[in-house]
């Protein structure tokens, strides 16, 4: 069972479960099982059975949509995750692998980010309710893990990027939404786009693709109390990022950068050894390669919902 298996890393999670034999996955719509209320997780886990739960719901969004819902974000993310969790423990489910977030990180973590340091400091104020909401899995799976013998795991997957991510602009994060402002650019002929911040904040990005490959592999070959962290084991400034867009895209406007607007967490990248030693996982797709990919997609999707002339 995959939550969230209709959603952006989920699609891609059930492409890649499927090209790896996995028979009858069950995909739950919202409509029908919200999570967040308890006696939906325990008619879900009757309906569907399943030996293995993949977690991947969860309220998301970026830096704005993050600042704008801290208290949903918080009570969404924790109750959807801690109910679904004490009834697959209920029910005998056989494993169960959550997926965290880099937000769960102390503000100033050491970079590269290791797993150890996780505990070290508080979350960037921004997106610190849904970091700590999510980060509350790990103890829970891991307090199950000693009293029950669960086996509950935790990865911490870096920033997300590829085909059918969210460019809605009230949620998006940072490569969606800097893709989406050059093509409005470009489609309107304007001479510049605005960017928030100002540019100097770094960011590790993890090609979809290579994310569900990631959380397959630990699902098969890992069962440990330890949260593992999933990227690419790189950064860029955000300011690097903008104008790499702005030239894969052919866009030669200014780009205007707004200090008023927060830049989140200082700098992110994550130490991915953790990951390769335990399950095998390194990163396959290269940065710009995955950039052009999504890039593609955004283009194809937006012309073929343009109505004809």
């Amino acid at each position: 069972m995959v939550t969230g298996g209709s959603g952006f890393l989920g699609s891609h999670l059930v492409e890649e479960l499927t090209r790896r034999g996995a028979r009858d996955v069950f995909v739950p719509r919202k409509k029908e099982y919200d999570l967040v209320d308890r006696a939906a997780c325990k008619h879900l886990l009757a309906t569907a059975k399943p030996d293995l739960v993949l977690h991947l719901a969860a309220r998301v969004g970026g830096i704005g949509a993050n600042r704008d819902n801290p208290g949903s974000f918080f009570f969404d993310n924790l109750m959807m995750g801690v109910q679904l969790i004490e009834e697959c423990r209920l029910f005998g489910v056989r494993k169960v692998l959550t997926v965290g977030t880099i937000c769960s990180y102390p503000k100033f973590t050491p970079v590269p980010f290791r797993e150890d340091e996780i505990w070290s400091g508080y979350p960037e104020e921004t997106n610190a309710p849904y970091g700590l909401a999510k980060k509350m899995l790990l103890v829970q799976g891991q307090a199950y893990r000693q009293q029950y013998g669960m086996d509950v795991v935790h990865l911490l997957p870096v920033n997300l990027y590829g085909p059918r991510d969210n460019f809605d602009p009230a949620l998006s994060h940072v490569i969606p939404a800097l893709i989406k402002k050059v093509q409005d650019a470009q489609d309107r002929g304007a001479d510049s786009i605005e960017a928030w911040g100002t540019g100097k904040a770094s960011r590790e990005f993890l090609y979809v693709d290579d994310a569900a490959r990631g959380i397959c592999m630990a699902a098969e070959a890992y069962s440990g109390a330890e949260p593992v962290n999933l990227g690419a084991g790189f950064e860029i400034t955000i300011r690097a990022l903008t104008e790499l867009i702005a030239k894969l895209m052919g866009f030669t406007g200014r780009i205007l950068w707004d200090p008023n607007k927060p830049d989140g967490q200082p700098r992110r990248c994550l130490d991915t050894s953790r990951a390769e030693r335990l399950f095998g996982f390194r990163a396959e797709v290269p940065f710009e390669e995955g950039l052009k990919r999504t890039i593609e997609w955004y283009r194809s999707e937006r012309s073929s919902k343009t109505p004809a002339r």
